[in-house]
């Protein structure tokens, strides 16, 4: 009898820890995002350019997230921004690309020459 409570109790724990490893929290969620830093190069008019999206974590640590951030242009007639990231620059003008994600915004002032 013993020995079925020692493999019970055993198989529990087991399960327990898969379950805890299995998990499908991100380690990106919204309360461990700290800040996200935008980067890219100014495209000429009529070119393109990849903009990035990293964010930094609590931990200190830094994961790209620019492929799951919601990204905006303020000024579309200089610049427009795909929801990849991909700044178009549509004519002279200055323009304030964004990127959001876990509600955090971060922000690149860029000018069209």
């Amino acid at each position: 009898m013993m020995f079925r409570t020692i493999t019970a109790s055993v198989f529990a724990v087991a399960l327990a820890l898969c379950a805890g490893a299995c998990s499908n929290d991100s380690a990106t969620s919204a309360s461990t995002v700290s800040s996200l830093s935008v980067t890219g190069t100014v495209p000429a008019v009529g070119a393109t350019s990849q903009f990035t999206a990293i964010a930094t974590l609590a931990s200190g640590s830094t994961q790209d997230v620019t492929s799951a951030a919601t990204w905006s242009s303020s000024n579309l007639s200089a610049a427009a921004v795909s929801a990849s990231g991909l700044v178009t620059a549509a004519g002279s003008g200055t323009a304030v690309i964004s990127a959001t994600y876990s509600n955090v915004v971060g922000t690149d002032s860029i000018t069209v020459p």
